[in-house]
């Protein structure tokens, strides 16, 4: 295993801010490719393929890419960590299941909030259990008030969606009844993240590198996409052809680079400041994206900045009980 030295808290968490801005971008990416497709499995699909190539590359023709590679089947046949843990991938492929089947019904607006939601609550449970690499971390009163902050943030920063309504005329605005079945799968799907992380930084200690991580995940990801594809394609048949934009393709490079920078960070910061970093860069991504190239029914409003900059401040405050020189050795 390879003892890797601790980030220092402030670096490690501007390097989960600069990796939580590649999630809207890759969202805005897949988006628009499951609708050129017609087919959001098969867009999800294609840029779980797209990262699995490039890790493939990456693996060999870096130097600790292969060494990392060398280091993969000894590490699960010696059982340094659960075996179970090479299929953290698919938690991401849940993940863009969650998207695909509820986005519909529930809108932008309340996805994110219950995403949010189920993530910074396991990232509480995944630091006290001590399963990633970070080892414990104690529930204090001041991290429970951070994770409420989070969430109250992220809801008050996409309020003005929740008056746009859902797309393709979803429910978002309707009988709150309807709405707690498929409220209930993106929690889901974000509450397994916080278990994702903690698993691959896990495994990125005993691989020596999180491109060994990053790797095993997009494979065990794009199994599980491609065999729920083909039995799509099975039922229902196939959606159009792939396009020919280039930019297309981007969306599995930018999950290569939130994935292998969240496995290196929760060590250094824990899973849960590692999620709340990424869910701030998130935030200020899809605010930067709405400002600067906006999609058709963007709203950007007081609320959208204010709970940005409020997103920014829970982070502050989840860091404040920790230690000084609790990063470093």
């Amino acid at each position: 295993m390879t003892h890797a030295p601790r980030l220092p808290l402030a670096a490690g968490l501007l390097m989960a801010v600069a990796a939580g801005l590649a999630i809207p971008v890759q969202g805005r990416i897949n988006g628009a490719l499951g609708a050129r497709l017609g087919d959001g499995i098969a867009a999800a699909v294609v840029s779980f393929s797209t990262g699995l190539v490039l890790m493939i590359l990456v693996s060999l023709v870096l130097p600790r890419g292969r060494a990392g590679l060398a280091r993969i089947l000894p590490a699960v046949r010696e059982r340094h960590f659960p075996p179970y843990y090479v299929l953290a991938g698919g938690i991401g492929a849940f993940f863009v299941f969650a998207q695909s089947f509820t986005i519909g019904l529930l809108g932008v607006a309340l996805f994110t909030v219950s995403t949010v939601t189920g993530q910074t609550l396991s990232g509480l449970l995944v630091d006290r259990l001590g399963i990633g690499p970070g080892g414990k971390k104690a529930v204090t009163g001041i991290r429970v008030i951070g994770c409420i902050l989070t969430i109250a943030a992220v809801a008050w920063a996409v309020s003005p969606r929740f008056g746009a309504g859902a797309p393709s005329g979803g429910t978002s605005g309707g009988d709150p009844a309807q709405l707690i079945l498929p409220v209930i799968l993106p929690v889901l799907a974000g509450f397994l993240m916080s278990f994702q992380q903690a698993m691959n930084g896990t495994a990125t200690m005993h691989y020596g590198t999180p491109i060994a991580a990053t790797l095993v995940n997009f494979v065990a990801g794009t199994t599980v996409l491609w065999v729920a594809w083909l039995i799509k394609v099975a039922v229902a048949g196939a959606g159009n052809p792939l396009p020919a934009e280039w930019w297309y393709y981007l969306g599995g490079p930018m999950g290569c680079v939130f994935i292998g920078i969240g496995a290196l960070l929760v060590r250094s910061l824990g899973v849960l400041v590692t999620g709340l970093g990424m869910i701030a860069g998130q935030l200020l991504g899809s605010l930067g994206l709405d400002l600067l190239v906006p999609s058709p029914g963007t709203v950007v409003e007081v609320p959208t900045v204010l709970g940005t900059l409020l997103t920014l401040g829970a982070i502050v405050v989840a860091t404040l009980p920790w230690p000084r020189g609790a990063f470093r050795r």
